[in-house]
């Protein structure tokens, strides 16, 4: 397909899209990935559907991924014709009923109170939400349209700028994207923050008949679920910024490494995979130039240690999940000894925004070391569990008490970084969350998970239990890990 034809049919997808919201059909949207889906999603869809059959209602119904705010969860929206899009928390079948017969037969206000509404706010298209507290507060770059399109229509993201930033790639260099990147300021969003661009180049400057592009979706971390959420919401987003990468350093053959126990976010990958090679975004010739690319999935059995680099790239080969001690880092000799890039989904999705609005647009959140934005799991004993998205330099204190809503009894900690993070009390609630300042506070960034612990946790059961996860995740290799993980645990126990 050439440059033209994508232009054209993104244009007739905004138009669709444009109809859907202009229209005098009403709009109901179902947040159905996995959090909505655990809480009873499935069946809420299925009533949804039945009672709009029965009752001869003309609505369309979207499922959407990942809203933002799982603790709401089955969260139904409903947007009536010239209304703004209204939420309703924690649906139930009979309640869904309730609610779509008062507000679109009877005309009348449900007697279930909503949680906010939002819209379409003026900054590039990044969704501003006005009454709906754990939203309001966020800055949804890489989450833009999670919780907003169906991710399983591809018309749905070319509606909404999808594959135009790789067209601006294809117009321009390689060097030229790089450099774009470069003073975006991107660093690995996977939790070590090595700049993007840097192992780009590194990449790239490495002769090779053959070169290669990971995608590392084995997110492992316990209470972690952004990059999950991003795919089960958005996966062309992943894809676009896969095209990009792969552009950048050379590569034309990818694979996107991901657990099996995200089956939701595998279905929906696979479905936009194909998706995209029917509109020849994924092959030979794309978009009418000389750039190849194609892309596979490769499922994981789950262990830990197959999210360190090299360990990845030696399951992908077929072997032990096992690390290896480098230099030769991935970027010079990696997947079968070919230069390879692996870089996290979040870092992947964040590209099509950066090379869309430019790097200027992108650095102007974050602070002078972090650019951009973050997003995060949110968990345990806050009051608004989810998932967030803000930008680098707000507080602990800022996220767990404005955007989590505080604690139900006197916060105790919040654990960082996953098992090889920390725990930071009260003291460091005002540090502001950026990848120097949380090491100096002797915690990580981490993948992005957030837990926070009350006065009724046990501190020494939870390093217990993040020690012994370590422990049964250790692949053996090393002395200080296979014996020290260990000891550490009996000293505890």
């Amino acid at each position: 397909m050439s440059a033209k034809t994508i232009h054209d049919r993104r244009e007739a997808a905004r138009k669709k899209w444009e109809r859907l919201h202009s229209s005098a059909r009403p709009v109901i949207y179902v947040g159905a990935g996995s959090c909505g889906r655990a809480a009873g999603a499935t069946d809420v869809i299925a009533t949804i559907r039945n009672h709009l059959k029965q009752k001869a209602i003309r609505a369309k119904l979207i499922e959407v991924g990942c809203i933002g705010p799982c603790y709401l969860e089955p969260l139904v929206d409903v947007q009536v014709p010239g209304g703004p899009r209204v939420s309703y928390p924690n649906v139930t079948p009979t309640q869904a009923v309730e609610i779509l017969d008062s507000l679109l037969t009877r005309n009348t206000v449900p007697k279930f109170r909503p949680v906010g509404h939002f819209g379409e706010g003026d900054l590039d298209g990044v969704p501003k939400f006005f009454d709906q507290p754990m939203l309001a507060g966020q800055v949804r770059i890489v989450l833009r349209n999670c919780g907003m399109i169906d991710p399983q229509d591809v018309d749905h993201y070319l509606a909404r700028d999808g594959y135009q930033a790789l067209e601006k790639c294809l117009s321009t260099s390689a060097e030229e994207t790089i450099e774009i990147v470069k003073q975006a300021g991107l660093r690995g969003r996977g939790g070590a923050g090595f700049p993007t661009w840097r192992k780009w180049l590194f990449c790239r400057e490495t002769d090779s008949d053959q070169k290669y592009l990971i995608c590392n979706a084995d997110e492992g971390d316990p209470g972690a679920f952004m990059n999950r959420s991003l795919i089960e919401g958005d996966p062309h987003c992943v894809l676009e910024g896969m095209l990009i990468a792969a552009y950048a350093i050379g590569a034309n053959k990818g694979f996107i490494y991901i657990r099996a126990e995200y089956p939701l976010a595998v279905e929906r990958l696979t479905r936009a995979i194909s998706q995209a090679r029917q509109l020849g975004l994924l092959g030979d010739n794309i978009l009418g130039t000389d750039f190849d690319f194609d892309v596979e999935i490769k499922a994981g059995a789950g262990a830990f240690v197959c999210g360190e680099e090299t360990a990845l790239i030696a399951s992908i080969e077929g072997k032990r999940g096992m690390p290896r001690t480098r230099p030769p880092f991935p970027a010079v000799s990696g997947l079968w000894g070919k230069p390879t890039v692996i870089n996290n989904v979040e870092t992947l999705g964040t590209l099509p925004n950066i090379i869309r609005n430019g790097a200027e647009w992108y650095a102007q959140y974050g602070t002078e070391t972090s650019k951009g934005t973050k997003t995060f799991s949110l968990v345990g004993k806050v009051r608004r569990t989810g998932l967030i998205e803000i930008p680098f330099g707000m507080t602990l204190r800022e996220v767990i008490y404005d955007i989590g809503g505080g604690l139900m009894k006197e916060f105790k900690a919040v654990q960082t970084g996953g098992p090889s993070g920390g725990c930071l009390s009260k003291e460091f609630l005002n540090t502001p969350i950026d990848y120097e300042r949380l090491a100096a506070a002797g915690s990580i960034m981490g993948s992005g998970g957030l837990i926070v612990l009350d006065e009724d946790t046990c501190i020494v059961d939870t390093a217990k239990y993040f020690l012994r996860f370590t422990q049964q995740e250790s692949c053996g290799k090393c002395v200080p890990c296979r014996v020290g993980t260990n000891h550490l645990v009996r000293l505890l126990e």
